[in-house]
């Protein structure tokens, strides 16, 4: 893989990836940006997101779970002092649809986990990354709350 930013000026990029898109780069004015663009950390907090994303939902569909809305929410903690890494992790998925099985999302989190996802292999080396799901029943265009977990991988 290849990718490529290319300076607008102060401190703005633009970012441009083998696919041939491109996403816009920058900071806060109080660094010297223009506030244009992502950060690049909330860049890896976003790819952390959809590469666990696309795995779930793509084996619940596999299992045939009727998902009508999905969402993936990754809350970082950072250090405090420079270079402020990622020091801890959060993903919470949230399903809703008629009839969703839990042992269901619990596979599929536990695929994206532990197999597929390689954002997901490389960050949980550097640092915790916990795992919370929470799955609603949609009829009629309103959701009720039906459970929520924790993945947590065994123990080897």
């Amino acid at each position: 893989m290849q990718v490529e930013v290319t300076w607008k000026g102060r401190l703005s990029f633009d970012g441009k990836a083998e696919s041939g898109f491109t996403v816009p780069l920058g900071s806060t004015p109080d660094v010297g940006g223009d506030n244009d663009g992502f950060r690049p950390m909330e860049l890896m907090a976003l790819s952390l997101a959809g590469c666990t994303a696309m795995d779930v939902i793509s084996i619940l569909s596999k299992k045939r779970q009727a998902v009508s809305d999905f969402r993936v929410a990754v809350r970082t903690e950072r250090a405090a002092e420079h270079p402020k890494v990622f020091t801890q992790a959060t993903i919470e998925y949230h399903i809703s649809g008629k009839g969703v099985q839990e042992e269901a999302v619990v596979r599929a989190i536990e695929l994206s986990a532990t197999r597929y996802c390689p954002a997901q292999a490389m960050l949980k080396q550097v640092f915790p990354i916990d795992l919370i799901y929470f799955i609603y029943e949609e009829e009629d265009g309103s959701k009720k709350f039906i459970t929520q977990g924790r993945y947590q991988p065994a123990l080897t």
